[in-house]
């Protein structure tokens, strides 16, 4: 016999699956992949100028306090405007079951209907959702919005910005305490490290890949620092 409480279950069902981890896994994977990428492409880029160690570090610190509140402030705007889109929907829905019950009842039943559910079924389970929770059910069924995937933008923010602090912080660290000889190969290389590093964990904590999370890291992160390299060796300070 089961000895199963409905919180006990609710607990097991979610931590059988990766999908609740999608909105602060996605927020805190791109802003740990942005702030270790752009510091360090930018970084690269002014080391190989020939820029002294002042100036590089005076754009790693600038370059890591601007990218984090841009990533906060454009996760911040982006979630919100989700946020109000998933309002409108549902004040939207409120009104339609205000002024026709039954229709949205046949509409929710017909979406059980198309899952395979008979018919007479279907407008049995449609009738109980909606005599328990009528919005709820059709936010869920009808608009496909759950608690799991709401948009939550203050927590979005958050997590961007401490990421990208976590993932620049290193390359800025690295500037600060070494000395310039090879200075750029060291924050370079230990920087795709960390890009590797980073991606294969993010492919293991969504269940994916971690061969092709971490490949996936490596090969942005080479591109974009080769490019600015480059930049850096055609516009530099050298005579």
């Amino acid at each position: 016999m089961s000895h199963f409480t409905q919180e006990m279950l609710d607990e097991h069902l979610i931590s059988d699956h990766y999908s609740h981890r999608m909105g602060w896994l996605r927020a805190a994977v791109l802003g740990a992949n942005d702030g270790i990428i752009s510091v360090v492409s930018l970084l690269v880029g002014v080391i190989a100028s020939g820029a002294g160690k002042e100036d590089i570090l005076l754009v790693a610190v600038a370059a890591l306090v601007a990218g984090a509140l841009s990533m906060a402030a454009g996760e911040y705007v982006s979630v919100s405007s989700q946020a109000d889109t998933e309002a409108a929907d549902l004040a939207l829905e409120k009104k339609a079951l205000e002024e026709d019950w039954d229709t949205e009842h046949a509409e929710l039943a017909r979406i059980y209907i198309q899952r395979g559910v008979s018919e007479e079924t279907a407008h049995q389970v449609a009738l109980e959702l909606m005599e328990h929770d009528a919005l709820g059910a059709h936010a869920h069924d009808e608009l496909g919005l759950t608690e799991v995937h709401s948009a939550r933008p203050l927590q979005a923010a958050f997590a961007s910005a401490a990421s990208f602090v976590s993932g620049a912080s290193i390359p800025v660290i690295l500037v600060a305490v070494l000395p310039m000889e090879n200075l750029g190969y060291i924050v370079a290389a230990s920087s795709l490290l960390l890009l590797a590093i980073l991606g294969a964990l993010a492919a293991r904590t969504g269940g994916a890949n971690m061969f092709k999370g971490a490949m996936r890291m490596l090969l942005w992160g080479f591109i974009a620092m080769a490019l600015t390299t480059y930049v850096g060796l055609m516009f530099g300070t050298h005579a």
